[in-house]
């Protein structure tokens, strides 16, 4: 398959999807292209760890939220575009919450993330509610602050009665508290400084990998937290708008059950049909059309030019076979055995015709290399040795 093509793959569990999913970032990974992969299920992960060789343990960094090991730190308000970085956070808040979300949710989160960046040292989402609900820590941040907007909506804020400030972020507070209160997700997404650099990732063929299995976490906050990795690897791949584009090496982001982490304040429609540009090959799993909103389904179809089919039911298959025909019909893409695909992939730069073909099992598992790898990712998810004070440090 071409580099830099994006490709959508849809398959039911047991299908064969994951263990092909697993090839291509083994592949990814062994020809040096950085991997990100995000994996809400567990099994995936664990795949490429009992086979990645060991040599490139060095390059490994696990989040996985079964293990009791201190996680590396990805911060989502770091970064020199603190903007952009919030944008994003509001966006992923408000549509992982979007039946219980309004305007003056929205606004509060929004104010309390720009009022935490714009302070000295690093800020974290552990310090949010400290500044809604700690008024001393409230003026400290407020003295620190220039924007006069900002100002304008603490003063609104502290003019409320401690009652009404109450009731205006309580939807806000319960699920920023039901967030930190899981210490993975505490030390992963708040725990100071950024141990993880996704630029580098990226850049140097590094390999990402998050392990955050739906039942260690709940729906909702694996939700949010690979949506904020996939965040963090979209700013780190805009980025690569500096450098010449000859110079961008390849590198790849894998998604399985992409549906719940693509909520990013950026149009998704202008996200997929931008990744190629920066080298970075989107790879988009899930297992039926109905899990997509609209939207995602249409700029999967329009924008993924390798597409690869398992199994489908009649009626996702209707809809699949515009892809496929004349060559291969409906019934032919809802007749796919195990580990059987109906595939249209762009080959040397062509769009070829379809075809069906027998995608390989992964080879068997090497004893103790998960193990090894594991043991490498720990030491590189190790801290800074001098890691700078936090805004509640600098404004207490």
């Amino acid at each position: 398959m071409a580099w830099r093509a994006m490709a959508g793959s849809i398959g039911a569990t047991g299908s064969g999807k994951s263990e092909l999913m697993a090839r291509m970032i083994l592949a990814d990974a062994e020809a040096g292209r950085g991997v990100v992969v995000v994996d809400p299920k567990g099994d995936l992960v664990s795949d490429i760890l009992m086979r990645l060789p060991e040599e490139l343990g060095e390059k490994v960094v696990l989040f996985d939220a079964d293990s009791r090991a201190r996680p590396p730190v990805l911060n989502p308000l770091e970064g020199e575009d603190k903007a952009r970085a919030v944008d994003n956070l509001v966006s992923i808040f408000s549509r992982i919450y979007a039946a219980s979300w309004g305007p003056r949710t929205d606004d509060i989160l929004r104010a309390g993330l720009l009022t935490l960046t714009a302070l000295p040292g690093t800020p974290t989402l552990v310090d949010l509610p400290k500044l809604l609900t700690v008024p001393a820590f409230r003026r400290r941040a407020c003295d620190q602050i220039d924007d006069d907007v900002l100002r304008g909506f603490w003063s609104w804020y502290d003019d409320l009665s401690e009652a009404s400030r109450a009731q205006v972020i309580a939807p806000l507070m319960n699920k920023v508290r039901g967030f930190l209160l899981r210490p993975f997700v505490r030390a992963a997404v708040a725990g100071g400084d950024s141990t993880v650099d996704m630029d580098e990732v990226l850049n140097t063929g590094g390999i990402c990998l998050v392990r955050i299995a739906r039942d260690a976490l709940g729906m909702e906050t694996a939700r949010l937290v690979g949506s904020i990795v996939v965040a963090r690897t979209w700013q780190a791949a805009t980025r690569r708008a500096r450098i010449p584009q000859r110079k961008r090496r390849d590198c790849g982001l894998y998604i399985d059950e992409c549906h719940n982490f693509l909520n990013l304040a950026y149009p998704l429609e202008d996200m997929l049909a931008e990744a190629r540009g920066y080298r970075l090959s989107m790879t988009l799993a899930h297992q039926y059309l109905g899990q997509l909103p609209k939207d995602l389904e249409e700029g999967i179809s329009t924008n993924s030019r390798s597409k690869v089919f398992f199994n489908a039911s009649p009626e996702d298959a209707k809809r699949l076979a515009r892809h496929t025909l004349p060559r291969l019909s409906d019934h032919d893409l809802s007749n796919l055995g195990v580990y059987h695909v109906a595939a249209r992939l762009v080959l040397g730069g062509e769009e070829a015709p379809p075809f069906t073909a027998v995608t390989e099992k992964l080879p068997p598992a090497i004893p103790g290399r998960a193990k090894a790898i594991r043991k490498a990712a720990r030491i590189n998810a190790r801290p800074p040795v001098a890691e700078a004070d936090s805004p509640t440090d600098r404004a207490t």
